[in-house]
């Protein structure tokens, strides 16, 4: 596919779709990563209904078009991302009652602000620059469907994303709003001093999820799972203490003991990850400096062309002078907000670095940044000990830096690969750039108020369990260890530690032995610190997307027989998600939940039946047809 200068790009019509998929796509993942402790990509849907609307409706749209489109949308669900790892927690601490808008408005946009910035100077190492080991699996494919999308504009693709969409809203629409079923299905017993408990959630979203990740990462969330809760609730004991009520005895141990098991694995996974990285991060900072004292942005050729030099330096300045004056608010004390933005814009670009380089290697969807945010944790409570801060105001700047770190991790990832696939489409950079600056500003403008809609309207609001924010709940509690207004259980987080160097040596002995089946560590310690109601149906979207993939004779294949399902798949997250937010409205404005069965026999009956409609469906609905989508997905 070649393009031109004179190829329509950054147009007033690709704008405004762009930014309207850019804060549907960000508030949709507000909801998911609070429910499941992660995001999905929004590139490759965007990029479908993009290339429906602009082919098929306005009859004239371009390749390029799509791809900035594309660019925005992901931009806002990459933000959510970050915003929803870390901001829930200073509602958990007390630090707010409520979101603040304007701080969670302005922390949202500088870290978005900053990724992008950041990451600019270091377009020409990770994406320009021929790394072999950098394969960019999510950019590929993106681009591959866009190429689709330009030779067919029949929309069977965009189809599947609005019968997903149906799926997943009409679900949560019964479930929720008329509770004709429930949400989790789940039991437990304390046998001896042990509680034994098994249970998974009955959601669509979670089934799409499990099969957008294909069943290796799948299994390895429900292993994760499976450790913490089959295994480490029982050999803790203390059943005596649950008689009355074996669930909540099964959650909470897991909230207060087990899930720091998790939390070591994944700072050893981060470590990890960052020393895998170094030989990319040392190009990176090589590159830089050799880019100082020349506009690098003022390239002769247009597709290789950046935001100036001048533009990013004026631009990072601002952003980081606003995102001082929020520290400077938050704890009301000028030098805590000086040292808290120092160590802001040091871990920002290292982390930048870090997600750019991972997401070329493994895709935007399993970068680690739950565990890059853990380490910034880490390090800034750790600084700010040692200068003795305590209490509430060292709580408040570590989570401060903390939110600003991971929304600048996701979003310059999300950058990283969005360039990559621009540059196999033949896109501007430069406008690039500028698609992905608007598509951020966008997005942060709807963040606070749709948390504190959810935090309002949602049973248990923000921490309850429909949306338990598993990694802000973590942060929280981290944060409050380290200012003595909780406890860090050491003992379980070695333990974590221990089994998270067992396990990268394990995956190391596999990639030695060029197993298909690997052994990453990020998915069992996201599965260890998630509710293990979320990886039973996770592991069957894994399963699905195995069972219609195993007789393919090669990736390429395989790819090509998922892509109907992987449209369907993120129609079901987004109707979902979109629904919960829209049951949360209609609560506002006074509407309230119209349970049609009272009878909790009943609904549990309903819920099997419930459960089984949905595996039907979905099977239907994903699987392969006889004219199944090329296999150009993989690239």
């Amino acid at each position: 596919m070649t393009t031109t200068t004179a190829t329509p790009e950054l147009t007033f019509r690709a704008i405004i779709l762009g930014l309207l998929l850019s804060v549907v796509m960000g508030t949709a993942n507000v909801y998911l990563g609070l429910k499941a402790g992660m995001t999905v990509s929004a590139s490759i849907p965007a990029a479908v209904v993009a290339m429906l609307i602009l082919k098929g409706v306005f009859r004239t749209g371009t390749i390029l078009e799509a791809n900035q489109v594309q660019t925005a949308a992901s931009a806002g669900e990459s933000l959510a991302a970050g915003v929803i790892f870390t901001l829930p927690a200073l509602v958990m601490i007390g630090a707010w009652a409520s979101f603040d808008m304007v701080l969670t408005t302005m922390i949202a946009f500088t870290g978005g602000l900053l990724g992008i910035l950041f990451m600019i100077p270091m377009r020409r190492v990770f994406v320009v620059a021929d790394n072999p080991e950098l394969k960019f699996p999510e950019g590929l494919a993106c681009a591959a469907v866009l190429r689709a999308g330009e030779e067919d504009a029949r929309g069977g693709g965009a189809l599947k994303v609005v019968h997903g969409a149906l799926v997943g809203g009409g679900f949560k629409l019964l479930g929720s709003f008329f509770s004709l079923f429930d949400g989790t299905l789940e039991a437990a017993r304390v046998v001896g001093d042990r509680v034994l408990y098994l249970g998974g959630d009955v959601s669509p979203a979670l089934l799409a999820v499990g099969y957008i990740v294909r069943l290796n990462v799948a299994v390895l969330i429900f292993a994760g799972g499976a450790a913490a809760w089959l295994i480490g609730i029982p050999m803790l004991g203390g059943g005596h203490e649950f008689t009355g009520n074996a669930v909540e005895g099964a959650y909470a141990l897991w909230g207060t003991r087990i899930r720091y098991v998790g939390v070591g694995a994944m700072v050893v996974g981060g470590i990890a990850s960052i020393v895998r990285v170094r030989h990319g991060l040392v190009e990176a900072i090589r590159e830089i400096r050799g880019q100082a004292g020349r506009a690098s942005g003022e390239a002769a050729d247009p597709l290789d062309r950046d935001i100036s030099s001048k533009a990013i330096v004026i631009l990072s300045i601002v952003a980081s002078v606003l995102v001082g004056i929020v520290y400077f608010e938050m704890t009301g004390h000028l030098p805590t907000a000086v040292i808290a933005t120092f160590i802001m814009l040091i871990m920002s670009f290292f982390f930048t670095a870090v997600a750019s380089y991972i997401v070329g290697l493994v895709g935007n969807s399993n970068s680690p940044v739950s565990g890059m945010t853990i380490t910034a944790v880490l390090f800034t409570g750790g600084m700010l000990y040692l200068f003795h801060y305590s209490g509430l105001e060292g709580m408040v700047a570590t989570l401060g830096v903390a939110a600003v770190v991971c929304c600048v991790a996701c979003t310059s990832g999300d950058v990283c690969n969005d360039l990559k696939t621009g540059q196999l489409v033949g896109a501007s950079p430069r406008r690039q750039q500028i698609m992905q600056i608007m598509g951020v500003a966008v997005a942060a403008f709807v963040m606070a108020p749709t948390l504190q809609l959810l935090h309002d309207h949602t049973p248990g609001g923000i921490g309850g369990r429909e949306l338990s924010a598993p990694q802000a709940g973590l942060f929280a509690s981290l944060a409050e260890g380290f200012f003595g207004e909780g406890e860090l259980p050491l003992n379980l987080l070695i333990v974590g530690a221990i089994a998270g160097v067992l396990v990268l040596v394990i995956d190391r002995v596999l990639e030695a032995r060029g197993s298909t089946f690997r052994a990453p560590l990020m998915p069992i310690a996201v599965g260890m610190y998630l509710p293990f109601g979320l990886s039973t149906p996770i592991l069957l979207g894994g399963l699905f997307a195995h069972f219609f993939a195993r007789n393919a004779s090669d990736e390429a294949e395989a790819e090509g027989r998922l892509q109907g399902g992987i449209l369907l798949s993120s129609g079901i997250i987004a109707g979902e998600s979109l629904m919960g937010v829209g049951i949360a409205l209609l609560a506002s404005a006074g509407i309230e939940r119209f349970p049609l069965i009272e009878s909790g026999a009943a609904r549990t009956a309903l819920t099997f039946v419930a459960v089984g409609g949905l595996l039907a469906l979905f099977y239907r609905l994903s699987r392969p047809s006889e004219k199944a989508l090329p296999p150009g997905v993989a690239g």
